[in-house]
Order: structure tokens, then sequence, then C-alpha cells
């Protein structure tokens, strides 16, 4: 089917606008947070810490001395031009802080991913292929189990036998891949089998019901019933037209473990975001709260229109519509 570009153009801007009005959305609803705290929230922040010059400062480097709507335009100004404010806690701006915690998250997220790929797409695959059977029985089991199975317990669980038991793993602590790679992957390794254990679960349920759905269409039998080898059928028709589906959830996971896994990474001490808003939450520092927020809807959006991109290609009837 062939598709010109003006479609494909349009199909775009059509996920682009709505990406553009969900993040005004999230803008105003991250402004709103700061202003919905009971009580003065530079004072909160303070705690015991409180005097009246650094009250002053950081009310000022706020801009929470300003009327509400000048507020509402300079933080509206500000996240256009990539100012999000200043930490209540140390003063450093909220941007650094966030892109100084990305990198320990991504190296968290693609790691994770690819372990929940591992353990999803071959099990989904044969789940569905064996329907009713004892390996797909022991599939749904499992997964329920990895679905039902607390990621702090499992962290901890992982812990206890590789750390602690068997010593082969460090229980906690975070090194740049840049600057000692190996060390990384021995870090890396418990925090990424805990995320991608319970993100292949969940996955692997998905995969399963998109291949089900597929497996019974009609071309796929009327494939059967010309005497196509069982792989191509499996590979060609099978998978190939499960693919939508089975990127929604990918895209899902992978933005979930962007925006910090928070369980985790507080579990095995990684900083990266979610170990980031767990501190801020308990610090009461709202600017980074706010950023932070901010931050994870647009990676979520950002994911969000990379699938939709790869369902244009997939599936061309989607880009037509």
């Amino acid at each position: 089917m062939r598709v010109s570009l003006g479609s494909v153009a349009r199909f775009m801007g059509t996920r682009l606008l709505s990406s553009a009005i969900v993040l005004f959305g999230v803008v105003v609803v991250v402004f709103a947070l700061i202003q919905l705290v009971p009580g003065d929230p530079v004072r909160l922040a303070l705690g015991t810490r409180f005097d009246q010059e650094a009250y002053d400062a950081l009310r000022a480097a706020s801009g929470l001395d300003r009327p509400l709507v000048e507020q509402f335009f300079s933080y509206l100004g500000g996240v256009l031009t990539g100012d999000l404010g200043v930490s209540f806690r140390n003063g450093q701006p909220v941007v650094e802080i966030l892109l100084s915690r990305l990198p320990a998250t991504v190296s968290l997220a693609i790691p994770g991913l690819l372990i929940a790929l591992l353990i999803a797409v071959p099990a989904g695959i044969w789940s569905a292929l064996h329907e009713g059977k004892v390996s797909d029985g022991i599939v749904r089991v499992a997964s329920q189990a990895g679905v039902s199975i607390p990621d702090f317990w499992l962290g901890l669980l992982l812990i206890s036998l590789f750390a602690v038991r068997l010593g082969w793993l460090p229980s906690s602590g975070y090194v740049p891949i840049a600057t000692d790679p190996a060390q990384w992957l021995r870090q890396v390794v418990l925090p990424a089998t805990t995320v991608g254990i319970v993100a292949g679960a969940i996955m692997t349920r998905y995969i399963r019901a998109a291949v089900l759905e597929v497996a019974h269409a009609g071309f796929v039998r009327t494939a059967v019933s010309k005497g196509l080898a069982p792989g191509r059928v499996t590979f060609a028709h099978i998978v190939r037209n499960a693919l939508v589906p089975v990127l929604t959830i990918t895209g899902i996971q992978l933005a979930t473990i962007l925006g910090g896994v928070i369980v985790v990474e507080v579990v095995f001490a990684w900083p990266g975001l979610g170990r980031l808003v767990y501190d801020a939450v308990a610090a009461r520092d709202y600017p980074v709260i706010q950023g932070a927020v901010l931050l994870i809807a647009m990676i979520f959006l950002a994911v969000n229109l990379v699938v939709d991109a790869l369902y244009a290609l997939v599936d061309p009837r989607i880009r037509l519509a």
C-alpha cells in the first residue's frame, strides 16, 4: 500500500498538536501543584532551617512574591525557555538537578526494558501459540506471579540472594557507565533485573493477548489452509500483525521506567529520577517536584509520539486514517 508524504505529515502533525495540548494541560496542573499546598510552601520547605533572610530570598527566587497570574505566565515562559526555578533545599537550578539524574535513569531503563523484552516476547508468543496446553498454563501463572509480586520485595530477595548470601553482586550504588563500564554493569544487574521481571510479566500478558487475537483471525486460517510453513505463518502473518499492541505496551513500560521507578531506585540507592522525587517529597522541595512531574510527563509524551510514528510504519492503515 503506497502512502503519500502528505498523509504521513498530516498524521504526525495531528499527533504533535495533541501532544502540545496535553503538555499545556500538564503545565497548568504542575503550576497549580504548589498553589494547592496548604500553608506557605517556602516556610514548610525550610522547616527548622527557617530564617527571614533565607525565606525572603527563596520566595523571590521562586517568584512566589508576585501576583498569581504573573506567576503563571512567568512559569510558562520559564518552561518554554528551560527555566524551572531553583531548589528550595540547595538553591540549585531545577533543570541542572533533573539533567544530572537523567543519565542514571536512562542507564537503568534500557537494560531493564531489554530484560523485559527477552522475557515477554518469546513467552507471550509461545503461550499464545500453545493455548490451553501445560506450557501456556505455566506462562500464565508465572506472569500473574510477576505482576503480583511487589517490586521492592523482589529487589530485596535478589539482594539477599546475590549480594548477601552469594556475594556476587553489590547490593546498591551507582557508577556512570562512562566512568567504569565493568562496575556499572555489576551494579545495574540487580535493579535492571527487578525492573525487567516486573515489566516483563506485564508485557507477557499483553503480547499473549495480542498474538491470540491475530492467530484467530480469518486471514491466518486462510494462510494455514494454503499450506504455508508454520514458521512463515507465525512470523509473517501473526507476529507482524500483532506488533501494534506490542509497541503500545513496550512504549508504556519504557516511559514508566524512564519516569522513575521510585521503589526500585530507593531500594538499590540508584540516583535516578525516582529517587529524586522521593527525596524531594521528603524535603518538601516543591520546585523539584514540579520539575520532575513535568519532565516525566514530557517523557511519556515523547515516547508516545515515537510509538505513534512506529504505528504508521508498521500499519499503513493507521496513517491513512
